[in-house]
């Protein structure tokens, strides 16, 4: 099945269902709060739609269709954006290596061979965003912001997705190493010019993306990213803190600014520190859960 997430592409949604149905036994469109006539389109069109009643997300709508593939029981899931720059016509490339059992994940990447008229600032923001992303999950691919993509049942069953925003593409690359699954790369053509290919400034998209790799990682390993910096704060502010009883003790002198920054040293390890414990105990509840 082709799963398209979409919000206000009246003007290229027809093609993107047209060109998938030639493809696949199945086409659901998650119609992200659009505004205009992308839903009755894609349903006029033979599409499933699903519908949400405002604009959620990038994330909520994967999330959606996560759920619709889990429920039809897919055996192949691939998604490709409603905007048009993704060639439909290239999905069996994307879904061999799983047909082959060579891959649970299939990523269309922009940056391999190909021909991609991708705008210079948005190839800087991909390489970036990909770079930060393999710093978590071993680098196995070069376009971590590909929303070209195509997964196994395996996959479908064991993905859970929790970003709404559009760091969706790059949560989805993290989890796939933490449930251990093979992920390949094929070359896409990408088309950008002519299209309105986001709805978000670039920076925005950018930082949302950041954020969301940053939010991801701290609550996968919350005792390594917060824990330890948290314990090293509070070691330094309570040296400096003896420090200083050590001066007022010999000299009745009050250093101010740095009982100041001893205080907020302490301060932010201990709420570093508790963070870190609550989501550790947040993170295992969740996994006892998981395996009743």
């Amino acid at each position: 099945m082709a799963c398209i997430p979409a919000y206000n592409e009246e003007k290229t949604i027809a093609r993107v269902v047209l060109l998938a149905q030639r493809h696949v036994d199945k086409v659901v469109v998650c119609d992200d709060g659009s505004l205009d006539l992308t839903a009755d389109i894609a349903q006029g069109l033979g599409a499933t739609v699903i519908r949400h009643d405002r604009n959620l997300g990038y994330g909520a709508a994967m999330q959606s269709l996560f759920r619709k593939a889990r429920e039809l029981d897919a055996d192949v899931m691939l998604t490709l954006d409603g905007d048009g720059q993704h060639d439909a016509r290239e999905i069996p490339k994307l879904i061999e290596p799983i047909s082959v059992d060579k891959a649970d994940i299939v990523v269309g990447s922009r940056l391999l061979e190909g021909k991609n008229d991708i705008p210079p600032y948005r190839r800087l923001g991909i390489k970036f965003i990909t770079k930060m992303s393999g710093r978590f999950e071993n680098g196995r691919v070069s376009d971590a912001q590909s929303g070209f993509r195509a997964y196994s049942k395996k996959a479908i069953q064991g993905l859970r997705l929790h970003e709404n925003g559009m760091g969706a593409s790059a949560e989805i690359m993290l989890r796939a190493k933490e449930k251990g699954f093979r992920v390949a790369e094929v070359p896409v053509e990408t088309r950008y010019q002519g299209l309105e290919t986001s709805t978000h400034n670039w920076l925005m998209h950018g930082a949302s993306v950041i954020m969301s790799i940053v939010r991801v990682v701290v609550e996968e390993r919350p005792l390594v990213y917060l824990g330890i910096p948290g314990v090293m704060f509070l070691i330094i502010g309570m040296f400096f803190g003896l420090w200083l009883l050590q001066i007022y003790a010999l000299q009745r002198e009050i250093m101010t600014n740095m009982a100041l920054a001893s205080l907020a040293f302490i301060l932010i390890g201990i709420f570093a520190v508790f963070t870190a414990i609550t989501l550790y105990a947040i993170a295992r509840s969740a996994e006892k859960r998981t395996e009743y």
